[in-house]
């Protein structure tokens, strides 16, 4: 880790999807514990009415979220929940 990082779970911001557990099964049906990782990438939102982009960590759910309600009432949201964006 360079000095400076941020060090973040891999949780979306906009659905609060996060790591899932569950078993790794064996064909002779072995059962091993392992972790699910959700699909979160940083995007980049232009945002109309504030003139600047806010870059989300968002799940393609939380992406289809946006692109259906739109990212002011969405970034509303987010700010009445008490995350910074």
């Amino acid at each position: 880790m360079m000095n400076g990082d941020l060090v973040m779970s891999r949780v979306c911001m906009i659905t609060g999807k996060g790591t899932a557990r569950g078993n790794h099964v064996a064909h002779c049906n072995k059962k091993i514990k392992r972790t699910f990782q959700v699909n979160v990438h940083w995007k980049r939102f232009w945002v109309a009415g504030e003139n600047r982009f806010v870059r989300l960590l968002v799940s393609n759910r939380g992406i289809r979220t946006i692109d259906k309600r739109g990212i002011e009432s969405v970034l509303a949201e987010l700010r009445c929940r008490g995350e910074r964006v």
